[in-house]
């Protein structure tokens, strides 16, 4: 059965973005970005929030748009295109890009779905919201986080709050050079209260 992982940029108290709504704090470095090409190679399909969605359509005309994109951005873009989406949204009634498609159905249906189908490739999710229903039902496997060293005191939370504990393991940690550091967690299953 294909993992379900949930990765994101974090502030040190936690947080994807400030209380306005700002992350331009977690804009990745070249060791930072070059991780993140690495890790969608192991991705069969990203599902994603209406609001991460907004933000990452930008990849899909960047190339197009700007004839002087260094080799890093022009080798994520190729990678990010031509990889499946699953955009939730109650909001929208259309969705653009390629490989993209709108659902607003059952999240836990549609990842059941998703995991039945064949790929050794894991599934994305991305968005706040998103994972926090994810995390609810019990269908998060891996947490992955970069924590850059900023406090920004509140806004929009990496960990899903719903009252429930969820035990974790720490399998990967990593130090860049560049004062951030990934961690990555698996759910340990069959302890969650």
């Amino acid at each position: 059965m294909r993992t379900v992982t949930y990765s994101m940029n974090v502030s040190l108290d936690g947080y994807i973005a400030d209380p306005g709504g700002d992350f331009s704090w977690s804009e990745p470095d070249d060791d930072v970005f070059r991780f993140w090409i690495e890790d969608i190679r192991g991705v069969d399909v990203h599902v994603l929030g209406r609001r991460l969605y907004e933000t990452m359509l930008y990849w899909e005309t960047v190339d197009q748009d700007d004839p002087t994109l260094d080799e890093a951005t022009r080798e994520w873009v190729a990678l990010w295109n031509p990889l499946p989406k699953v955009v939730f949204s109650r909001t929208l009634s259309s969705v653009q890009g390629k490989n993209v498609r709108l659902v607003s159905g059952n999240l836990v249906e549609e990842i059941e779905r998703l995991r039945a189908e064949p790929g050794d490739g894991e599934i994305a999710i991305g968005g706040a919201a998103l994972a926090a229903q994810a995390s609810a039902a019990g269908l998060i496997d891996e947490y992955r986080s970069i924590v850059y060293p900023v406090l920004v005191g509140g806004g929009n939370s990496y960990y899903p709050r719903h009252e429930q504990r969820v035990d974790l393991e720490l399998v990967e940690t990593r130090t860049f050079k560049s004062k951030f550091v990934y961690l990555r967690h698996r759910v340990v299953r069959g302890t969650t209260t």
